[in-house]
């Protein structure tokens, strides 16, 4: 009975200690807040003593400058009160009725003591909105560091445990006017406008967009400049290739630019990210055949089956690649057609390009007459292919008897060019072999069929036998009868 109490006693007396070993090394954190000690400290100092402290710490300093704020907004109240009172004391005032001459002057005395005393009172409403705003910017900094302790939903928006103090900042801040009195609204209304936390630092941070959106639109032009010069020693780039690397660097630069004058502007581009990248599946899915269309410019770029100039036959479409983007190319026809064509269009098909090369083998094909001498021709052929000026030595030309057709002997010619003499070779020999061909005697056979007629019957007899219409002409079909005369015209003479 003994031995289990001691060794529960034992345990326990171990638990405590531990216990008291974990409570005496946990650090200890003050239930106040220690930055709002000094209430008009720099942003910058605070911002550097928030960093340290974790996110327990910084809710208390969030309550300790929330309670500076309500206080401000009490002092501002109060202010704005007293104004109202000293304008229902004026129009009483003056709705009563109007003294005597005698007293006249004691009462315009009065009316500018009151007024005095009203000024006296907007200056201390003006201070007190710039007190106000003062400790506003001092707690929505302690509210970042809790949103940079805490992080944010996967909306890209603030917790709940940071609403709270949001929502009581949009409740007091701002400037509201009072309409029906002139002159403090005037009053609001300036103040605010010379004021370091109000018209002064808004015209700062308009200044800062403008210059951020400036400053990196020049900045993307100068990158942009560069990378053009180092792109133009790259000759393995496209002409594609390189535009649009030109053109992102300038556009990305524009972006952040935008993003940084936004940050300049006190705008919190985190929801806004945040809200695009949640968008960005439903844009995705509705543009599924523009992303296939600009995956598919993306490889055309990159692997380079064409570039700017180029004569390709893609998708059914023939001409000069005129200009391309991640979407679309633009192609000009032989015929001076435009044609814009989708780049998924174009990658999912074959792809000739006829300048891809340097050099093109012309291909053509020569006949002859079976009674001439393929010697002879051979050599005329030989002699006109080595005297053009433009067909290439190497690759050698290949000329050769290739054929016996129908009704010609048929020789194959192949010489090598530049890819930009392609034609002017191909006509040139074409014309060449006419000639030399017509000046050494060498036909040029066009195909030729012998058509023979059996006649059964003397057509004299045909006739007799045939039976009439009215104009003596025979009742069978017009169709057979126009045959036999287009085949009487054909036959050869010399077949009876």
């Amino acid at each position: 009975m003994h031995q289990p109490v001691a060794r529960f006693i034992l345990l326990l007396l171990l638990w405590l200690g531990l216990a008291g070993v974990v409570l005496a090394e946990a650090p200890k954190h003050d239930a106040s807040p220690v930055t709002t000690a000094d209430p008009l400290m720099p942003l910058e100092d605070l911002k550097l003593r928030l960093e340290p402290l974790t996110s327990d710490e910084l809710l208390v300093e969030a309550d300790g400058w929330l309670a500076l704020v309500k206080a401000s907004v009490q002092e501002l109240n109060q202010a704005l009160l007293s104004v109202k009172q000293q304008n229902r004391e004026i129009d009483e005032a003056r709705s009563e009725k109007a003294p005597p001459a005698a007293t006249a002057p004691a009462a315009d005395e009065g009316g500018e003591v009151a007024d005095a005393r009203k000024k006296e009172t907007l200056d201390q409403v003006a201070r007190l909105r710039e007190r106000r705003a003062e400790m506003i910017d001092r707690l929505d900094l302690v509210l970042q560091a809790i949103d940079a302790k805490i992080g944010l939903t996967d909306k890209g928006l603030e917790k709940e445990a940071v609403l709270p103090y949001r929502r009581y900042i949009d409740a007091v801040s701002g400037i509201r006017l009072d309409v029906t009195d002139a002159q403090a609204a005037w009053s609001a209304v300036s103040e605010w406008l010379l004021s370091e936390e109000g018209g002064i630092l808004w015209l700062r941070h308009i200044a800062l967009f403008i210059l951020s959106i400036v400053a990196f639109w020049w900045l993307g032009r100068l990158l942009s400049r560069l990378a053009g010069k180092a792109l133009a020693m790259a000759n393995s780039a496209s002409v594609i290739l390189k535009d649009f690397i030109i053109k992102a660097v300038q556009r990305v630069s524009l972006a952040i630019g935008i993003l940084v004058g936004l940050a300049a502007l006190e705008v919190n581009v985190a929801p806004l990210l945040a809200l695009i990248g949640a968008a960005g599946f439903v844009i995705a899915f509705a543009l599924q055949d523009t992303l296939s269309n600009f995956a598919s410019g993306m490889m055309i770029m990159f692997y380079k089956p064409f570039d700017v100039g180029d004569l390709v036959d893609v998708a059914g479409v023939v001409g000069k690649v005129r200009s391309m983007t991640l979407f679309t190319t633009t192609i000009m026809t032989l015929d001076n057609k435009l044609m814009v064509v989708p780049n998924n269009s174009i990658w999912g098909n074959v792809i000739t390009n006829s300048t891809g090369s340097s050099e093109r083998r012309v291909d053509m094909l020569f006949g002859i007459g079976y009674e001439d001498d393929i010697d002879h021709a051979q050599r005329v052929l030989e002699e006109i292919v080595d005297a053009h000026p433009k067909v290439l030595k190497h690759p050698e030309t290949v000329i050769q008897l290739h054929e016996l057709g129908d009704s010609s002997v048929n020789f194959i010619c192949r010489p090598w060019v530049k890819t930009a003499d392609y034609w002017a070779v191909y006509w040139d020999i074409t014309r060449a072999v006419k000639r030399r061909f017509d000046a050494e005697g060498i036909s040029i056979p066009f195909p030729q069929r012998d058509v023979h007629i059996h006649n059964l019957q003397p057509m004299a007899v045909q006739q007799a036998v045939a039976p009439q219409d009215e104009a003596g002409r025979g009742k069978g079909s017009g169709a057979d009868q126009r045959g036999m005369d287009e085949a009487g015209a054909d036959a050869d003479p010399a077949v009876p």
